[in-house]
């Protein structure tokens, strides 16, 4: 179907919310009559052929007392649902009373098989009858949709002699043009950028994406195909074709059976009735309403091919409270065991959720079988890199390589999307892997292959023509490395997140300003001894300031045993808050004195080393909070953390050490670090020359201002 068939179909029926609902509706609200309208519409379409076969069988049924009809209805009608109401759209449109109209009208909706109530129910169009009624405008409502000018039948328009005055509209061509109206809708009402709707280009290189690696390996069974973010369910619908395709193109016959789960009523709405309108009552049974994350509704299924485009930078903080909250949530699709910890959680910031579709999908993996199971869904650019060593999105990313799960991740050019210009990723992830691809990663910019659409639809202005699906899939089933293909050892997203300390050094001030201020504050804390044992050890050391804190907590120490004060942890603060000041000039503050092993401690984990040999001790120093520092460590860094060290810090801070108990290990994808061209510098020669220019323009310039040297 050519964009300008679908695009006059979709103004046609976009010009019936203007014809008819304007002034009765605002503008926000139009979608609530055209949708289930264009659903209705369709279906009654379909069943029209076949209304008069239908009755019959039902007048049979009823009389013969049968009570479960379902099955004999569904075959009567050729469909996998049906309208048992005595009337057509066509028989509703010469309805001249409005009451009558509405009986009418209402008993031809009850009339539809269970299957299609259901939509009818998300779609809530029974609440719109009253308003359309009072306002006199659903005869003129169902008249438009009838209209001679469009075609929504599956079957074309002929005329008198025999030729095609309008074409059939197939499935896939109907689902496009839901797909628009919801696009235009969403548009007219603002909807967020994560509220898009993926351009059949994209869902036919993710369909290929997850297919063709394993085509020639794909044998005659059953498949099972899922979408946890279904939408509409045009990406279901696009892989199924394919996976035939590719199929009967083997030799192969395969059965496939496709399951979806939505949260939007409306959407749902839309992708089960596109499913009742090829006849696959089944698979619409197999799509579920409801929230994927807080309410999956497979939670025991397990698929062979995954793919979604789940929303991006849309909070999902309503499901994390369902399952309990970020520190109790229990589901053993987000907290497993890996890495040696038995509650690895794997869960997302509240503001944006779109890792933890990916993590549903991959806890949904076949893990027995030949083929296992394939995945693509598409991301924005915070998936590869949001979030610090140890938190959700990292460990997210750390679970899915150090599995060896991530196949490739293809960016996309800009502007590929209807409602969102930003930059977009789609991720290929399997656990069967090929052999030669087992512990590598492969990136590929695809973000110069494009053409231009002729007219944009939303911000989309550009799409992937055959060519360039061909050249993104061949590199991923014949991976090779050049300029846009670039392939990795998984460890090179890898890191660890290093706490790099340095030892607080305090000096202390026993000036006599400094001990008039103690006194007042021990004064007020009722700790006139504490203030007396200061002035001892002052007069004893001086004013100072004096560049050894342990020397001065030595002093105070002996003064306490000696007047018999107690030398709390409190009271020791208290001298270190109150007298004592930060400086580099300052001896290290000793936090604990060890006897020595048998061997020296090693001064990167966790111990201050120099001079420790000196010593018939090993000395834990006072951490300075002010001074600390993180560094990422690549896993691939020659000689380990104590190399990085040892190169990057130590020269500059050579009393620093690194706190390992703090140690984390974290994952990041840069495409912008391995694809970046830095623009090239103009040459001294063309800067010579745009100047010799400038001077041609403005000669005589200068006398024209100030006029003619005397």
């Amino acid at each position: 179907m050519n964009y300008q068939i679908h695009n006059s179909i979709a103004n046609f029926i976009w010009g019936i919310a203007d014809d008819v609902l304007r002034d009765v509706y605002v503008r926000g609200k139009y979608r609530d009559v055209i949708l289930p309208m264009t659903v209705i519409r369709r279906l009654d379409a379909i069943l029209e052929p076949s209304k008069q076969t239908l009755l019959q069988m039902k007048d049979q049924l009823d009389a013969a007392g049968i009570a479960n009809q379902h099955a004999a209805l569904c075959q009567a009608s050729g469909e996998a649902f049906y309208n048992v109401s005595p009337f057509t759209l066509r028989d509703l449109k010469s309805r001249a009373k409005q009451q009558q109209l509405k009986a009418d009208f209402e008993a031809y909706l009850d009339g539809f098989s269970p299957n299609v109530q259901e939509i009818l129910d998300k779609f809530k169009f029974r609440n719109q009858i009253p308003t359309l009624i009072e306002a006199d405008i659903l005869g003129y409502l169902i008249e438009k949709f009838l209209d001679s000018r469009i075609n929504l039948s599956p079957k074309p328009i002929l005329d008198v002699d025999g030729n095609e005055l309008f074409p059939a509209l197939d499935n896939h061509a109907m689902g496009t043009i839901f797909e628009e109206l919801i696009r235009r809708f969403n548009e007219e009402n603002n909807e967020e950028a994560g509220e898009h709707f993926t351009p059949r280009d994209v869902v036919k290189l993710m369909a290929d994406l997850i297919f063709l690696p394993v085509a020639d390996e794909i044998e005659s069974g059953t498949y099972l195909v899922y979408d946890g973010a279904c939408g509409t369910g045009g990406m279901l619908t696009v892989a199924e074709e394919r996976l035939l395709e590719l199929a009967e193109s083997n030799g192969k016959d395969v059965s496939i059976h496709l399951y979806g789960q939505e949260v939007q009523p409306e959407t749902y709405a839309i992708s089960k009735a596109d499913l009742l309108l090829k006849g696959e009552g089944e698979e619409a049974d197999n799509m579920k309403y409801g929230s994927t994350l807080s309410s999956d509704a497979f939670p025991s299924q397990e698929f062979d091919f995954m793919l979604s485009n789940p929303p991006y930078g849309k909070s999902w903080k309503t499901d994390l409270e369902r399952l309990g909250g970020k520190s109790d949530i229990k589901d053993p699709r987000f907290v497993t065991l890996h890495a040696g910890d038995p509650e690895y959680k794997m869960i997302t910031r509240s503001s944006d959720g779109q890792l933890m579709f990916l993590v549903n999908k991959l806890s949904k993996m076949k893990h027995t079988t030949r083929l296992g199971s394939r995945i693509a869904e598409v991301h924005n650019g915070s998936s590869l890199f949001t979030g610090d060593a140890g938190q959700g999105e990292s460990n997210i990313r750390r679970w899915i390589i150090e599995n060896d799960w991530l196949e490739a991740i293809i960016a996309l050019p800009l502007n590929m999307f209807y409602n969102t210009g930003i930059a977009t990723y789609i991720w290929v992830l399997t656990n069967r892997k090929a052999t030669e691809r087992k512990g590598k990663v492969q990136l590929i910019d695809a973000t110069e292959w494009f053409v231009p659409l002729r007219r944009n639809l939303g911000k989309k202005n550009c799409e992937l023509s055959e060519k360039h699906i061909h050249t993104i899939c061949d590199l991923v089933v014949n991976p090779a490395e050049n300029a846009k293909c670039k392939i990795f050892p998984n460890e090179a997203f890898g890191y660890w997140k290093v706490t790099v300390d340095r030892p607080l050094r305090l000096a202390v001030d026993l000036s006599q300003a400094k001990l008039e201020q103690f006194d007042n504050i021990c004064a007020k804390a009722k700790e006139k001894p504490l203030a007396k044992l200061v002035r001892r050890v002052a007069e004893r050391m001086g004013p100072g300031p004096h560049l050894d804190f342990n020397t001065f907590l030595e002093a105070c120490q002996a003064d306490a045993d000696e007047h018999g004060v107690k030398l709390t942890a409190k009271r020791k603060k208290q001298l270190q808050n109150d007298l004592a000041f930060t400086s580099e000039e300052a001896a290290p503050v000793i936090k604990k004195i060890y006897k020595r092993g048998k061997a020296d401690p090693d001064p990167l984990h966790g111990l201050y080393g120099t001079e420790i040999k000196a010593r018939p001790c090993v000395v834990e120093y006072e951490t300075d909070v002010a001074l600390r520092d993180t560094e990422q460590v690549p896993l691939l860094e020659e000689g380990g953390i104590q190399a990085f060290i040892t190169r990057e810090v130590l020269p500059y801070t050579p009393d620093a050490w690194v706190d390992d108990s703090k140690t984390q290990i974290g994952y990041e994808i840069s495409f912008t670090r391995h694809f970046y061209k830095p623009a090239p510098m103009r040459t001294l020669d063309e800067i010579k020359a745009d100047i010799y220019a400038l001077e041609q323009e403005t000669e005589g310039l200068l006398e024209q201002i100030v006029g003619e040297p005397e």
